[in-house]
C-alpha cells in the first residue's frame, strides 16, 4: 500500500511514525512538504517516506490519501486539486463533511473520517472511524484499537468526547500549581500526576474493570478524602461545567454539520 499524506501536522507525524514502528505492509508513504520541519523527521525516520512539494503528486500516486489539513485551509489548499471517481480518501479535518468535499471536488469519493489520537504514534491510540471501512480499521488497528460508529450522531459523540484532551492537561496543570504552592516542584509534581493517572488508566482498561461509576465508587472510601474531593468538586459546579462545555462543542458541531450537510 502507499498512503499519501496532505498536510504535515501533529497527527499525520504520529500516524506516519506509527505505521513505521508497526512495520506495516506499505512500498512508500507520501508526505506533503508544507510543514518543513515534520515532513523532514519523517523522511530522516524512514527510507519509504518521500517528500513531495506538489500536493496533486500525493493524489495522483496514493492508494489511500489522507487529509489532514486545518479546516479552515482546506478549500483553498485541495479544492484546486483533482481526484480519481471513486479515489479512497480519509479524512482526518473536524467538521468538515464527506458531502462538503465531493462538493468541492465534484467526484464521487469512497470516504471515510477518523480522529485519530497523538498516542498513535506509540502504537497505543483509539480512533474513531465513520462510516466503517475495511482497509481503515486495518491501518488504523495497527496503531491502537478502531472503533467504527455507524451514524453520524454516534461519530460526533466520538469527535466530541476527545476534546477533553486539553480539559484533562488543564485539571493536571492545576493541580501541580496546587502543589506548587505546597513547595513541590514543577517537574516533581508532574512525574506524580503522571505516574497517578496512568495507574488508573490501566485499572479503568482491564478486562474485568467495572463501568465508571463502579470505579468511582471504588475510588472513594466513605467519608474519605476521594469522596470528599469529588463531592466538592460536584456541588461547586465541576461536573455541571462539564457537561455544559460538551454541550457547547456538541452544538459547534451539529451546527458545522446542518451548514455543511
Amino acid at each position: 500500500m502507499r498512503p499519501g499524506f496532505i498536510g504535515a501536522g501533529v497527527i499525520t507525524e504520529a500516524i506516519v511514525t506509527g505505521l513505521l514502528r508497526a512495520g506495516a505492509e506499505m512500498s512508500e508513504i507520501l508526505v506533503s512538504a508544507r510543514n518543513r520541519d515534520v515532513s523532514a523527521r519523517l523522511a530522516k525516520a524512514s527510507d519509504k517516506v518521500r517528500i513531495c512539494e506538489d500536493n496533486q503528486q500525493i493524489v495522483d500516486e496514493s492508494d489511500l490519501l489522507f487529509l489532514a489539513v486545518r479546516p479552515q485551509d482546506a478549500q483553498a489548499i485541495l479544492s484546486p486539486l483533482q481526484f480519481r471517481s471513486g479515489q479512497h480518501v480519509c479524512s482526518l479535518m473536524a467538521t468538515l463533511q464527506a458531502e462538503t468535499l465531493e462538493h468541492w471536488f465534484d467526484t464521487e469519493l469512497r470516504i471515510f473520517r477518523a480522529i485519530p489520537l497523538p498516542s498513535v504514534a506509540d502504537l497505543g491510540g483509539v480512533t474513531a472511524i465513520y462510516p466503517p471501512d475495511p482497509l481503515g480499521e486495518h491501518l488504523f488497528g495497527q496503531l491502537g484499537t478502531t472503533v467504527a460508529a455507524h451514524t453520524i450522531e454516534e461519530f460526533d459523540a466520538f469527535a466530541i468526547a476527545s476534546a477533553l484532551m486539553a480539559t484533562y492537561f488543564g485539571i493536571l496543570d492545576t493541580a501541580a500549581g496546587w502543589m506548587g504552592r505546597s513547595g513541590i516542584d514543577g517537574p516533581d509534581a508532574k512525574s506524580y500526576l503522571d505516574a497517578v493517572f496512568l495507574g488508573l488508566a490501566r485499572t479503568a482498561s482491564a478486562l474485568d474493570a467495572p463501568g465508571y461509576p463502579g470505579l468511582r465508587r471504588d475510588h472513594a472510601t466513605p467519608g474519605g478524602l476521594n469522596e470528599q474531593m469529588f463531592d466538592v468538586f460536584s456541588a461547586s459546579g465541576g461536573t455541571e461545567a462539564l457537561v455544559t462545555a460538551l454541550d457547547r462543542v456538541a452544538e459547534r458541531v451539529r451546527a458545522a454539520r446542518a451548514e455543511k450537510g
